[in-house]
């Protein structure tokens, strides 16, 4: 199962915390899902998203080069929500909430990874014990929670990058993978 992260939203394109917001990918996210379409070397039995637009529109631009178009969405895959956070700059959180960030004082209202993986987790295994080959798109923090619980290494997650599990009994994690390299060249009309 490749699990990943949408394209560029309007929100990153500011540096907003999303958490649970929705708002769409700009061209550059639009261009860079058709770009990561291309470089999957994967046609996939199952193509699900989170029902946030940002992952949807990911999930169908990469679906109309796959052989299987269809996209099922699932509020299971939303990212985790941020509470007050949602909407603010890292700068507007540092000074709201001083050091908060660095120290993991998550306000009321943050969804924490246990919370992630309780809601994630049993779709993911779902998903498993009807098809092998999986493409979810999804959000970065999902992928980290994913990957804290294993033990894997906790690395930002850029736009279009993500991670190979296998799910089976136990979850374990593979290969990293960004499929939009940083300095690729994305043409914003």
């Amino acid at each position: 199962m490749l699990i990943l992260r949408h394209g560029e939203s309007e929100w990153n394109a500011l540096g907003k915390w999303q958490g649970q917001a929705n708002p769409p990918l700009t061209i550059k996210g639009q261009n860079q899902a058709k770009i990561a379409a291309s470089n999957l070397n994967d046609t996939f039995d199952l193509i699900a998203a989170s029902d946030l637009t940002r992952a949807t529109e990911t999930a169908r631009i990469i679906a109309n080069h796959q052989l299987k178009t269809d996209v099922s969405l699932h509020s299971e895959l939303r990212e985790r929500a941020a509470g007050p956070w949602e909407g603010l700059t890292r700068n507007e959180i540092e000074i709201k909430y001083p050091g908060a960030i660095s120290k993991r004082l998550w306000p009321a209202g943050y969804e924490h990874d246990e919370t992630v993986l309780q809601r994630v987790l049993p779709i993911l295994h779902h998903f498993a014990s009807l098809h092998e080959k999986i493409l979810v798109v999804a959000h970065g923090g999902l992928i980290r929670a994913l990957d804290r619980s294993l033990g894997a290494p906790d690395l930002p997650i850029p736009n279009l990058g993500g991670r190979w599990y296998q799910i089976g009994a136990s979850v374990t994690y593979g290969e990293h993978i960004n499929l939009v390299s940083a300095n690729a060249e994305i043409n914003v009309e």
